[in-house]
């Protein structure tokens, strides 16, 4: 709790309101489906798609039959990964099903994260880092981060009020 007149980090209003929104495990999903190739490596992760968490069950997507009993082998394994990479607590079970896997995850890592400095003035950059420190995740961080640097190229200007316009 803060005294009277300290200012709270950015990083601790998101973290905060995370919790009393009961988004955790949502950014923990979107997490996975952001690394999943680092977390799995190349064969795994061209044949899989982490789809959801419900209830601390990570829904895992795979591409036929042959994978999902090869994976029905691995899962302590894969549960243990996951685990590492996402925290203890937030994943407890891994549910199989086999479906169709969503194009986007063929795209290379590196094609995920736009180059956001590119965009950004050097005061500009400067603040948001420093606005966005506190986020312990670096891929929340960096999705933070573009979130907001992208924020004021989508807000409309609207006109000024002229002195008639007053209501």
């Amino acid at each position: 709790m803060t005294g009277p007149g300290t200012l709270d980090s950015f990083g601790s209003i998101l973290s905060g309101l995370s919790n009393r929104l009961g988004l955790e495990s949502r950014l923990v999903e979107l997490r996975l489906q952001r690394r999943w190739w680092d977390i799995v490596g190349e064969p795994m992760a061209s044949h899989t798609w982490p789809a959801q968490i419900r209830f601390k069950k990570l829904y895992l997507i795979v591409r036929n039959s042959v994978w999902l009993q090869q994976l029905t082998f691995l899962k302590p394994v894969l549960l243990a990964k996951l685990q590492a990479e996402s925290g203890t607590g937030s994943i407890t079970d891994i549910a199989f099903r086999v479906g169709e896997i969503p194009d986007e995850t063929k795209a290379s890592p590196a094609s995920l994260a736009p180059n956001i400095e590119s965009t950004q003035s050097d005061q500009t950059w400067a603040e948001l880092v420093s606005l966005t420190t506190m986020v312990q995740d670096p891929a929340i961080r960096e999705r933070l981060r573009e979130v907001i640097s992208r924020y004021p190229a989508q807000v409309p200007r609207r006109p000024a009020k002229g002195p008639s316009q007053v209501p």
